[in-house]
């Protein structure tokens, strides 16, 4: 589907700035406390935690650990949704012991790990670690507390982003399903009501995006194809949908490409969004 596409690249672009913040808090979270080493990851899906992020390690033991919940201090950590410390890990009849090997081959002993909670849901944890079998103190301890809690903030403004996307995802659907049907309605009262629920539906999108064309107008039935075109539909299928030529369908798919200085399919109803011709 184009729409797909079109949001992918925010979605790569949102996936690293959690990195980019996961990075930072690790950065700030050893420089605030002084600890060794710092790490973690975010949970995807509702797949295994991985270690993703890694401050202050001297070899690639832990990079890509899967982290299962319930094994290890981090997976006690997302099991209980809560800070979990050892000090001296190698030998902490707290936790199970899965992850002995990575943690011994970089030399970790004294451990802390804080998950990352968004809306009461475990996201992911951030560690922080020492080569020596000390307590963590509580100097260190509402550091790591402070750096989890930015990057929180970060996951659910993420959250809210997607949401919003979603819904604007779903009124275009509507709009596009609104414009096929409202041709085909023999009732003129009710055709007419179903356009002036379309130009409802332009007006909710939120109308030209700064920088836009507002000189740009499109037909009636060039608006219907790009409309269809932007559900992923091909141009077979738009002309089914509509009950035109294929031909005729890709007349006004050039027509509405040149008015928008578009070149491709894809192009054409980006710039059709942003000219508030499509919602």
């Amino acid at each position: 589907m184009v729409a797909t596409k079109e949001n992918s690249v925010p979605e790569r672009v949102q996936d690293r700035v959690e990195s980019a913040e996961l990075r930072g808090a690790l950065l700030r979270l050893r420089r605030a406390t002084g600890l060794q080493v710092a790490f973690g990851g975010l949970l995807h899906d509702g797949s295994a935690m991985r270690i993703a992020e890694l401050d202050g390690v001297v070899t690639p033991a832990l990079r890509g650990l899967a982290i299962s919940t319930g094994s290890g201090l981090g997976g006690k950590c997302l099991a209980l949704s809560r800070p979990c410390a050892v000090t001296d890990y190698p030998s902490a009849r707290q936790i199970t012991h899965e992850y002995d090997v990575p943690v011994s081959a970089e030399g970790l002993r004294s451990v802390i790990a804080v998950p990352l909670v968004v809306r009461r849901k475990v996201r992911g944890v951030l560690y922080g670690a020492l080569r020596d079998a000390l307590p963590i103190g509580d100097r260190v301890f509402d550091a790591a507390v402070a750096a989890a809690r930015d990057v929180e903030q970060v996951l659910a403004v993420r959250d809210e982003a997607r949401r919003l996307m979603a819904e604007r995802e779903a009124l275009r659907q509507a709009y596009g399903e609104l414009r096929e049907l409202a041709p085909k309605v023999t009732d003129p009262e009710l055709r007419n009501r179903l356009w002036a629920v379309c130009g409802h539906l332009e007006t909710a999108s939120g109308g030209s995006d700064s920088g836009s064309d507002p000189e740009v107008t499109l037909t009636p039935r060039e608006t219907d194809v790009l409309a269809a075109v932007a559900s992923g539909a091909t141009n077979a299928a738009v002309a089914e949908r509509l009950g035109l030529r294929p031909e005729t369908v890709k007349g006004y798919l050039r027509s509405a490409m040149r008015k928008l200085g578009a070149h491709t399919r894809l192009e054409a109803v980006v710039a059709a969004r942003r000219a508030g011709a499509l919602p």
